[in-house]
This record gives structure tokens, sequence and C-alpha cells, in this order.
């Protein structure tokens, strides 16, 4: 799949949440929202980038951004994870792939020498009109937070 670059305008992303409701980025102009993917909820990374998040979560707001998680899982799986590690941000669930993919973050990856099609851990920064600001793929979970503030300029360098 392609990924998104950074100018693109955003693709429509309207998902069922992990709280029973539904989480639109159309509801959210006017902010900019960081949008990411991840593989499975309730793994070690991810666990590791959603603490992280949650972490930064009253920063991130501070300096304007909005934080929303998408990842494959059914909404009971992203239930128990919200729960389980005190999540305050919207988890949101794509058993389809379709806004994975149109996001770009579906796709080939290697792992341990195999490859397989599955989520490519990624990071979308979209802006309050709507357009990309920033757009990263195959990041790390450990320590992506504090890059992606200092891409923010959130944090000096």
């Amino acid at each position: 799949m392609p990924r998104l670059t950074v100018g693109d305008a955003a693709p429509d992303l309207t998902l069922p949440t992990a709280d029973g409701g539904t989480w639109s980025l159309a509801d959210h102009r006017g902010r900019d929202v960081v949008v990411y993917f991840y593989p499975a909820a309730s793994t070690p990374g991810c666990t590791t980038q959603a603490c992280d998040f949650r972490d930064n979560l009253a920063s991130l707001a501070a300096h304007g951004y909005d934080v929303v998680g998408v990842s494959p899982d059914a909404l009971p799986a992203l239930q128990e994870f919200v729960e389980a590690e005190h999540l305050t941000f919207p988890l949101l669930s794509d058993p389809e792939h379709a806004a994975l993919e149109e996001w770009g973050a579906w796709g080939e990856k290697k792992n341990y020498g195999k490859t397989y099609v599955g989520v490519i851990r990624s990071t979308v920064v979209v802006d309050a009109e709507g357009v990309v600001r920033l757009a990263q793929y195959n990041v790390k979970a450990t320590g992506h937070v504090a890059k992606l503030r200092r891409d923010l300029g959130i944090d000096a360098v």
C-alpha cells in the first residue's frame, strides 16, 4: 500500500472505539491529531508504546495534540487493554484493515527472517486542517514518543 507523505490530505478515519462509541477524524478539525497504528493490544511492544503515549498525553494535549491509536483488534480486546493499562485516549478497532491500508500502515513485514502481511507500526500527525504534517513508518515501540516530541518541536534536541 502507498504511504502517506507530508502535505497529503488525511484520509477519512471513522471507526468504533473501545468504549463502544465511534471516533471520527472529521470531529477533530481545528486540533492537531497524532494517529498511531500498532499491531496488537496487550503485547509487550504495543503496551510500552501505549503507556508512553498515556504518560505524555497531558503534555501533548497542552501543545494542541489529540492522540488516537488504531489496531485490527476486536473491541473486547481493546477494552481490556484500556482497563489494564489505564489508557486515557481512544483506541479504535479496524479488523477489516480498511483504515490501516488507506493510511499505509498495512503491508509486508519481515520478522526473524519470515515475510508476512500485517500492521506496520506507524504514526501520522494530521494538522487542524486535515493535512498530513508528519508520517513515520516502521517506528520502534520503545522511545518513539520521545522522538515524536522532538520531531514536533515539543522538546529541544
